[in-house]
């Protein structure tokens, strides 16, 4: 299980005392952030993840500096991947985002279009190698217990863990049960850090 250390708006210091700390593994929801951090800390041994929703115009600075792209939640974001990919002779694997919720205010793919995402995906080239999903808001984590495991349902549909990976599922308030229904990446940031800087 991967931890994920959501590092957003926190500064490059807790960043690197988190690094120091034994976690590997950053995320950031702006490519800008990203992209900063990753520089003002290009010795650390980090692994970038890039969690926010790819947007076809930040292709070019997501596939710099990220490692593992989680939010690819279309065709023609994959698209714009692919080429920046081909541009800068770089291969970042990534998620499909999987609106698992069906909440209307939420980014990605109904579960029923993720298999012909995956496949189109890959058709450009690209290395899928899981899913995302973010949870409905829920005051107990019980509450998003079928969510979670409706994504793991989803996973194994789609040829399970030696077809797809890692499954990204599960945030600070939840994450101990998304870790009990299959998640292999956690993003926690508050309960980290405390609250946004």
């Amino acid at each position: 299980m991967t931890l994920v250390a959501v590092t957003k708006t926190h500064p490059v210091k807790t960043v690197h005392a988190a690094l120091d700390a034994g976690l590997t593994a950053v995320g950031e929801n702006k490519v800008q952030e990203l992209a900063a951090k990753r520089e003002a800390l290009a010795s650390a041994p980090a692994v970038w993840h890039y969690l926010g929703r790819v947007q076809t115009n930040k292709a070019r600075d997501i596939v710099r500096y990220a490692d593992l792209i989680h939010g690819v939640d279309s065709l023609r974001a994959g698209e714009a991947l692919a080429r920046r990919m081909e541009a800068e002779g770089r291969r970042v694997p990534v998620l499909v985002q999987v609106n698992v919720s069906g909440e209307a205010s939420k980014a990605g793919v109904e579960p029923e279009q993720a298999a012909a995402l995956v496949d189109g995906l890959r058709g450009l080239g690209l290395d899928v190698h899981g899913l995302m999903t973010l949870a409905s808001p829920a005051d107990d984590p019980e509450a998003v217990r079928p969510e979670f495991a409706r994504m793991r349902r989803l996973r194994d549909d789609l040829g399970g863990a030696d077809r797809l990976p890692i499954l990204s599922m599960g945030m600070s308030g939840d994450f101990e049960v998304a870790v009990e229904e299959g998640a292999t990446h956690v993003r926690v940031g508050s309960a980290l850090f405390g609250d946004r800087a």
